[in-house]
């Protein structure tokens, strides 16, 4: 099973739309939970950051059909079919975004393979330094990785 750490948004963008790679992606994962398969990668602080954007007022406005306790249950849900993982070792600064580097360091310290984000640009160097494949969501199935 291929071990996957969801940027933030990626998420976001799920709840924008239920067409497109991002809704895809997270319908997958859970998909494989009821399985018993776990492939998303989680830690306290991405959790945290998952929170607090999705919550944030000015990106609340974008899905008025959810509730707050609705975004909340999300990201519960998201952690729930999620592996936890500590952080031992930290790798900041490595990259330009504070939140980037907490994707990366909870990849790193999961034993991810790939970081799925739509900011690409944001994680030069992290495939070289690191052996993680940084893809999209449209990339993710059009290499058939999933």
């Amino acid at each position: 099973m291929t071990k996957i750490v969801v940027d933030t948004n990626v998420l976001l963008s799920a709840l924008f739309s239920n067409q497109g790679g991002s809704f895809r992606l997270v319908q997958t994962a859970l998909d494989y939970a009821e399985k018993g398969y776990i492939m998303n990668i989680v830690s306290v602080p991405l959790v945290l950051e998952y929170e607090e954007v999705l919550l944030r007022p000015k990106n609340k406005v974008q899905y008025p059909y959810l509730s707050e306790n609705d975004l909340k249950l999300f990201i519960a849900d998201i952690v729930s079919i999620s592996h936890p993982v500590k952080l031992h070792f930290l790798w900041r600064p490595f990259l330009k975004d504070s939140g980037d580097d907490k994707v990366l360091e909870t990849a790193v310290n999961g034993g991810a393979s790939i970081i799925v984000t739509f900011n690409t640009k944001d994680f030069e160097g992290v495939e070289k330094h690191f052996g993680i494949r940084i893809l999209t969501p449209k990339e993710l199935f059009e290499q058939g990785v999933l």
